[in-house]
């Protein structure tokens, strides 16, 4: 990975309280995964997601999985910090821990 993606993908996640490296948009999911991924923030009142579109970039797309140590997209930050992919996401929906993380960045 080079320099400049590993400094894109760190100031990302550092600027934004939620972001997710997906394939495709938030509006235009382009795989099944992706789009559940949106789905369960948007359950969870998340407004202010950052999306990166991982199709767009094949550096970014295989950054990321180096960066997290992490083999799939989709792949979820909150608070700087990497949660998941959309298996884990859905574990923490379920188990109330998701949204517990979402209201933790919403500003009071």
């Amino acid at each position: 990975m080079s320099d400049s993606t590993r400094e894109f993908i760190q100031k990302t996640i550092s600027e934004h309280p939620i972001v997710l490296f997906m394939k495709g948009t938030g509006q235009f999911p382009q795989c099944g995964f992706s789009g559940k991924a949106i789905q369960l923030l948007k359950a969870c009142g998340a407004t202010n997601v950052a999306t990166i579109n991982v199709l767009d970039d094949p550096e970014i797309r295989q950054g990321i999985k180096d960066f997290s140590q992490w083999p799939t997209i989709p792949q979820l930050y909150i608070n700087g910090e990497f949660v998941g992919g959309s298996d884990i996401m859905t574990e923490s929906y379920e188990s109330g821990e998701l949204l517990k993380l979402v209201q933790s960045t919403q500003k009071v």
